[in-house]
């Protein structure tokens, strides 16, 4: 069986889920082999956070609560860099999600 995991972060972004916290996510999402969506909404509509069209077509606006869910053998570990991403504020430089074997996301 898969491992499952979720997470959720307030999204405090000034713009929201715009285009540049869309390529950080998306390009952090994809360094994962879990399945990964997230929404603006707990019960929905989920969206691949692998794929940048889909993400930005979410809206999501400022002050949102972004919900993660995972499954995958790194599910846990891709959910805690993606909300750590989104708390750090899609921070770059040395603030940037760093994961867990090392490698800069």
């Amino acid at each position: 069986m898969a491992a499952e995991a979720s997470g959720r972060v307030l999204l405090t972004h000034a713009a929201g889920l715009h285009a540049r916290p869309c390529v950080k996510l998306t390009k952090l999402a994809r360094t994962f082999v879990a399945a990964i969506e997230l929404a603006a909404d707990a019960a929905g509509p989920w969206v691949d956070a692998k794929s940048i069209v889909r993400v930005m077509a979410a809206k999501v606006p400022q002050h949102a609560t972004l919900h993660f869910r995972a499954s995958g053998e790194d599910a846990g570990e891709a959910v805690e860099a993606l909300v750590r991403l989104v708390r750090d504020d899609f921070a770059d430089g040395e603030n940037s999600p760093v994961r867990g074997d090392g490698r800069s996301a």
